[in-house]
């Protein structure tokens, strides 16, 4: 089936007993068991919930994969990926990252020696030197980048990481399985924030992590039910909610994204745009080949850093927040926000300045948020 129906039917058909077409919320933490050596397949929550089972079905389906885990949220699932590897093992990750995933390789697993070596991941040459060295273990990947947009070549680096027997992650967030499927194109797990667009409606924190093999898939869920980093049923639910209009709302977005890039390069206090629907993009082709759209992010520089707290004052549509994918659009100032746990020095390198601003850009009409940022941008003159 064509991936609209599978996520318009996200979880339906479950319950044959009672018909119910919506998942019903398996608020249980513990199962009666038939008989003694008997289950229902169900003993204890933290291993396994009809709730949190439906939407990790419907997520291995959507990233045709094999497994799907849900988690507590989005770092819950990248601490799981994590455990993958040892003492002295090296990963080769995007260079700018989104600041929570730099923290937890820097601040909490660099004092168990797993060292993160930082690569532009959209330079096939530098990632496939990175990748020469024999205690690299995993090669762990953002696409785009967050919040520089740059854009890797997934099947390229799945070759490279196939050819150095390297486990290859991919987080899939800023583009979701209807824009791009990751384990079709050589990679060994998807990740999502599933907060961000798997969601869309910015009332649930939730991670999924989706694996190609089952072999891959049973040594994650050895983790997560060891650690006990679940998703709550409740939550499930809401996920699998959001799921049945991801199609829609990321045509909706990922439109309403270009039409507010193509303003913004023409905009005279506007230094540059990152989008890669914009053919001046340096991205753009790769992405084009790779993926059915753009996405719905969209980064800026303006020409002085006085504009920063001009334009998060005055914007009336955008709401000045951290956070992406949802159905209302956000502004949010890397560099003191999502990317505050990167070194001045580091975020001044990749380019995450004082003049540099990040929109999620949501499913309001588009008139109205190029409108907004127009009159927030030019509101000092």
């Amino acid at each position: 089936m064509n991936i609209d129906t599978i996520l318009a039917q996200a979880g339906s058909r479950r319950d044959p007993h009672t018909g119910a077409v919506s998942t019903p919320i398996h608020q249980c933490a513990t199962f009666r068991h038939p008989a003694l050596g008997q289950s229902t397949g169900y003993d204890y929550s933290r291993t396994a919930n009809p709730t949190r089972q439906a939407l990790e079905n419907a997520m291995a389906e959507l990233e045709n994969g094999a497994r799907g885990l849900a988690f507590s949220s989005g770092m819950a699932a990248i601490d799981n990926v994590i455990r993958l590897l040892s003492a002295n093992d090296k990963v080769v990750i995007t260079e700018d990252l989104y600041g929570g995933t730099y923290r937890i390789f820097q601040k909490v697993y660099a004092q168990y020696s797993i060292e993160a070596v930082y690569v532009d991941t959209s330079d096939i040459r530098a990632v496939e030197a990175a990748l020469n060295d024999q205690a690299v273990k995993m090669l762990f990947v953002e696409v785009p980048t967050n919040p520089m947009l740059k854009v890797a070549d997934i099947k390229a680096l799945g070759e490279l990481a196939k050819k150095r027997g390297v486990i290859f992650v991919v987080d899939n967030t800023f583009l979701s399985p209807c824009s791009l499927r990751p384990l079709e194109l050589g990679a060994d797990i998807v990740l999502h924030s599933a907060t961000k667009y798997l969601n869309g409606h910015n009332d649930v924190v939730a991670g999924v992590l989706v694996t190609k093999t089952q072999e891959l898939g049973d040594r994650l869920f050895f983790f997560q039910n060891s650690v006990g980093s679940i998703l709550s049923p409740n939550d499930a639910w809401l996920v699998l909610r959001g799921l049945k209009t991801l199609h829609l709302r990321i045509e909706k977005q990922s439109a309403n994204a270009l039409s507010v890039a193509e303003f913004l390069e023409k905009h005279p206090k506007v230094k540059k745009v990152f989008y890669p629907g914009l053919k001046s993009h340096q991205g753009h082709a790769v992405q084009a080949k790779q993926a059915k759209c753009f996405g719905g992010m969209v980064s800026f520089e303006v020409d002085e850093p006085a504009l920063v707290p001009q334009i998060l004052k005055s914007v009336k549509v955008f709401h000045f927040a951290e956070s992406l994918g949802g159905t209302e659009s956000l502004i949010t100032f890397p560099a003191v926000q999502t990317h505050a746990d990167i070194e001045p020095e580091i975020r001044e390198r990749l380019g995450v300045t004082d003049t540099l601003l990040r929109l999620s850009i949501g499913v309001e009409h588009g008139d109205d948020l190029i409108n907004d940022l127009k009159n927030a941008i030019e509101s000092g003159e």
